[in-house]
């Protein structure tokens, strides 16, 4: 930055009000009732609404005070008021090719703090605020040197937080490993944990917590799952085979902590009971932190502190907190693990430790399993507590929330939880009736697809293609939003009775900005998930010699996180191969839509 103020603030106030305008514009028309208008308001966190015509022009404008302050008035009848009733007219626009100069000049003869941004069509387009220009001065006239700027600080200081939280909560299974005297897990574990913390430590002394935006969030959720990966691969270089070259022990380890920070469940390891148990337990665990962490970045990057007012309606009578909502997060999670743990041993009597391991990977919606052979002979109780346990981590958390303070659901998540199960029951029918299997199994495999658990007794290789199909369904759909599950999450299943809106010139117009991207956003996930999967299963059976119907049913628990298998992928596995897999897994924990976001930010 320019150490002349003068030129500086000369120079920034040259640039176009469209570089730094606030394109989330909430645009409706002048008949709209003010009470919609004001649900439209919260439910888009916005202040103003830009008022159009018939003909679709903007004629006036109306803030959040204009509904509250006009609307209050005893002569006012508020279920007959409409917006053209409380608007301000006329309505003082810029066109988009002015300057920010310009900007200050029309808000100051107008008195006023904001004005709407103008196409050349006429058309809405952004919103340029007089405390945005303000902040560009004072940045401009800044002679402070800045290593970093605001928004590359705040992704750091976020980033810091997660990898310090992982870090901590990674001692659990170090210390198993050290009263275990498992030296070689725990050593492996310790190293992951300093780095962790160590890594964490720098980037907060260079970063700062504040909120991001769309794009941002989406760079530290990447971020924050690929270093869990990265980090998470140390403890497994020291349990492969040291006969193997450096670039497969790397390539089995980055695919294996992958497939346990984004809860893909996928293993490398037909027999895990060959591993120590701390390591088996360290497996499990670090799905269940790869889980929990997920939730707490959805949280924190597409639910800033400052916007969590939008959320009472669904968490509780009151605005929380991120550390008392993470705080709770992780005691339910633990209160759920302690429950179905206890029940599993009381019923198969197996050891402890192994069954913490297998009710931490279940909630988790993980998949990992500390033996090969836990999941056989199971008791019909045995089945449903996993199935329980299942959709429980497929749920939102909202939910569990809403469970342990008996408050009841907003209909809206009501409505995805209903639909999630409507979805499961009719595809659990379906499978019963063609895969063959009996109505345990079928219920068992339709669950464990559907919350992409990955939970599965043998290789699912033998079955036919219809059973594959339905299974392929459910885990591209996944579970629910603001949950452990991957797929697409049912939530956007709701954007596509939208979709032919987006396609009709007057309905689309009827559409406001963000809907338009949600349902753009939607279509590009639904068509990206089975794209993938074709080309990965494509490659898949090319090099592994199995059926194009193998190699897609195995691609599809990649990207998905679903981690249900055909036993295709395994040590022998190219290394370039795994190591693309393990970013997919990534890509598809994000469900694709965060790495969009990331080089494509007009759609965030």
């Amino acid at each position: 930055m320019s150490t002349n103020p003068e030129r500086a603030v000369s120079y920034v106030l040259s640039k176009y009000v469209s570089e730094y305008m606030d394109k989330d514009v909430l645009i409706l028309g002048a008949n709209t009732q003010t009470r919609e208008a004001a649900r439209m308001l919260r439910h888009y966190e916005t202040d103003d609404i830009i008022v159009t015509d018939e003909k679709n022009l903007p004629v006036g404008i109306v803030t959040d005070e204009d509904i509250l302050n006009k609307v209050s008035d005893a002569t006012v009848y508020a279920e007959a008021t409409q917006l053209k009733d409380v608007m301000s007219t006329p309505l003082i626009t810029i066109n988009e090719k002015s300057t920010l100069q310009d900007a200050l000049h029309k808000m100051r003869d107008n008195n006023i703090r904001k004005l709407p941004v103008i196409s050349k069509k006429n058309q809405v387009i952004g919103i340029i605020f007089q405390t945005v220009i303000a902040n560009v001065i004072r940045d401009a006239t800044s002679t402070a040197p800045r290593l970093l700027s605001p928004p590359v600080k705040a992704v750091l200081g976020n980033l810091g937080f997660v990898l310090q939280f992982a870090g901590v909560l990674l001692l659990v299974p170090a210390i198993l490993a050290t009263v275990l005297e498992d030296t070689l897990t725990a050593t492996g574990i310790y190293l992951t944990t300093v780095l962790l913390l160590v890594t964490g430590f720098f980037l907060n002394s260079y970063g700062e917590k504040s909120s991001l935006n769309l794009q941002q969030a989406s760079i530290l959720v990447f971020s924050s799952l690929f270093l869990l990966t990265l980090f998470g691969t140390v403890p497994y270089l020291y349990v492969f085979p040291s006969d193997e070259t450096p670039v497969e022990i790397f390539s089995n380890a980055f695919f294996s902590s992958a497939a346990g920070f984004t809860t893909g469940g996928i293993s490398l390891f037909d027999e895990p009971e060959e591993l120590t148990q701390s390591f088996t337990f360290f497996r499990s665990y670090t799905q269940l932190v790869g889980g929990m962490s997920f939730i707490y970045l959805v949280i924190t990057a597409f639910y800033p502190e400052s916007k969590l007012q939008s959320m009472r309606g669904f968490i509780s009578g009151r605005t929380l907190h991120m550390k008392e909502l993470f705080l709770t997060i992780t005691v339910i999670f633990t209160i759920y693990i302690v429950i179905v743990a206890t029940l599993l041993y009381l019923f198969n009597g197996k050891d402890i430790i192994d069954n913490f391991s297998l009710a931490m990977s279940t909630l988790a919606t993980g998949g990992f399993t500390p033996t090969s052979t836990i999941l056989e002979g199971l008791a019909w109780q045995e089945h449903i507590i996993l199935m329980g346990a299942m959709i429980l981590g497929a749920l939102p958390f909202t939910f569990h929330y809403a469970f342990v303070r008996k408050k009841f659901l907003s209909p809206k998540l009501g409505k995805e939880v209903l639909a999630y199960f409507a979805i499961l029951g009719g595809a659990t029918i379906l499978f019963l009736g063609i895969s063959g299997l009996d109505p345990m199994q079928s219920a068992f495999y339709s669950v464990s697809a559907s919350t992409t658990a990955g939970l599965q007794i043998e290789s699912l290789a033998g079955l036919n293609g219809g059973a594959h199909a339905i299974l392929i369904i459910l885990m591209f759909i996944g579970g629910c939003g603001f949950s452990t599950a991957g797929g697409l999450k049912i939530f956007r299943i709701f954007h596509l009775k939208d979709v032919r809106a987006l396609f009709s010139k007057v309905r689309r117009a009827e559409l406001s900005s963000q809907s338009k991207k949600e349902i753009t956003s939607t279509l590009i996930i639904i068509a990206l998930f089975p794209t993938i999967s074709v080309i990965a299963g494509l490659h898949l059976a090319e090099i592994e010699d199995v059926p194009f119907q193998d190699a897609f049913f195995e691609a599809a628990g990649v990207i998905t996180t679903g981690g249900l298998s055909a036993g295709v992928i395994d040590f022998d596995t190219d290394p370039a191969t795994k190591i693309v897999l393990g970013f997919l897994m990534i890509f598809g924990r994000l469900e694709i839509i965060a790495i969009i976001y990331i080089f494509v930010p007009r759609l965030s």
